[in-house]
């Protein structure tokens, strides 16, 4: 299993691919995720080239990533063309940086209110890759849909890739999603297991509130759901596939479930799904939001939190 950092844990330091790929490299990382093509600095066949080199050159394998590939997602950008054209260009950068997979994502939690509900983002996101499914498999790659910002559940995220074709079409399996979909990560796990092709790993907080449940992403291990254990489980059951950190603190986000209204995003749900979710809720303890700090503190504090993760991480999977 290779040890990866998803690029987002970087976002701030405003670096070029190849000084992304030295960091990496020196915190003996054997993978970098590049999730967003800001991160790649650029589509263009020569720079890929130059980037894959670099990769090479410091024994640092790849990945790459988009954002929205659903057209009615709050979150889909339309001006960068249409969802199938967004597609073909990911499909001809990951052929130049050797990358066997697509990263994308449905959207964000925002999707699962308003006048289409989350089933029909679905249908359309399955509709999009559906369509670029040819030009998927002649590039011998595999399309990775994300469980992302809280817009599906795992069981959605399911049935998306079954309906779209497990040929082509796998999982990014994020471990930090879950708690902003009122999910138990490892109940995620579970589901999205035999469908895996890549991760996103960051640990989480959840405790009780007056007026129902609240959230937040820490440090690895400085959570209450168990990371550690979740890890062990993804390497057991997801051999062959990275491991890729994307570590992202932050302070908390409130689910206020005891108002009926709340659920109308969430009618879907088995309460046997969300009563595992409120158990680990019974165990977590409030946080407090990191203070606010200049953009030069926030850098380096994202620095140190993707550095305390990865000796963390490190730690645990020389144990396994």
């Amino acid at each position: 299993m290779k040890l990866g950092v998803d690029l987002f844990s970087l976002r701030s330091q405003g670096w070029t691919p190849f000084q992304f790929l030295d960091y990496c490299a020196q915190w003996k990382v054997q993978l970098v995720h590049f999730s967003e093509i800001r991160f790649l600095g650029g589509l263009e066949d020569n720079h890929l080239k130059k980037v894959r080199e670099h990769a090479e050159r410091v024994g640092v394998a790849t990945e790459v990533g988009m954002r929205s590939i659903c057209p009615s997602s709050k979150l889909f950008d339309a001006s960068q063309g249409t969802a199938e054209e967004q597609i073909a260009r990911m499909i001809q950068a990951a052929r130049a940086l050797g990358s066997p997979i697509v990263r994308a994502f449905l959207g964000s939690s925002a999707d699962r209110t308003g006048a289409l509900p989350i089933e029909g983002h679905i249908e359309n996101t399955v509709r999009v890759l559906k369509a670029v499914r040819s030009r998927v498999m002649d590039a011998g790659l595999k399309i990775a849909v994300e469980n992302h910002s809280g817009d599906m559940q795992a069981r959605e995220l399911r049935t998306l890739i079954e309906a779209a074709g497990q040929d082509f079409v796998g999982a990014c399996v994020d471990s930090g999603n879950p708690v902003w979909a009122l999910e138990d990560p490892h109940l995620t796990l579970e589901v999205l297991a035999p469908y895996a092709i890549t991760s996103h790993v960051r640990d989480s907080v959840v405790w009780r509130t007056p007026e129902g449940v609240a959230v937040a992403w820490t440090r690895m291990g400085d959570g209450n759901v168990d990371i550690g254990a979740w890890v062990r489980k993804f390497a057991e059951r997801c051999p062959g596939r990275a491991l890729s950190l994307e570590v992202i603190v932050t302070g908390p986000r409130q689910f206020p479930y005891l108002d009926p209204k709340f659920w109308e995003g969430y009618r879907n749900t088995p309460a046997w799904e969300f009563a595992r979710f409120l158990a680990l809720a019974e165990k977590g303890t409030p946080r407090q939001a990191p203070p606010k700090v200049s953009k030069e503190e926030a850098a380096a504090r994202e620095r140190e939190d993707l550095e305390t993760s990865l000796r963390w991480t490190q730690q645990l999977l020389a144990s396994i």
